[in-house]
């Protein structure tokens, strides 16, 4: 399952077989395709893939925050409408990048997201 690097970095661990059928990278990709909405049919579907209940936990929790922080945001005349835009470009590049690295077999948790949403994934 680990594999070690040889920069004295720590394991990384390998995407384990998913019950879905699918490629774990290909699933955990398709976790964060649809947001929070693929994330949760991809929680309620995968039922040994750690690594698949990562991303899906982590898509749900990084796509309903985006959502609730741009409309918070959103309501502020001006200046709110700015930072929206900007906010919609950063998740943009977010959204891809979580996308690419998921594809590579990388288990990318992002800060303080990351690991509470490794906990969620582990009590399903």
């Amino acid at each position: 399952m680990e594999r070690v690097n040889h920069l004295n970095q720590p394991p990384i661990l390998q995407p384990d077989s998913s019950s879905t059928g699918l490629d774990p990278k290909v699933a955990g990709l398709l976790c964060y395709l649809g947001g929070f909405v693929t994330g949760i049919i991809f929680l309620v579907l995968e039922k040994q893939s750690r690594f698949v209940k990562l991303h899906a936990v982590q898509s749900i929790v990084v796509s309903v925050s985006v959502i609730v922080i741009s409309f918070i945001i959103g309501l502020i005349p001006i200046i709110g409408w700015l930072l929206g835009g900007l906010i919609s470009l950063a998740s943009l590049v977010l959204w891809i990048g979580l996308m690419l690295l998921t594809l590579q077999g990388k288990l990318t948790k992002l800060p303080y997201i990351g690991d509470w949403s490794e906990q969620q994934a582990n009590k399903f």
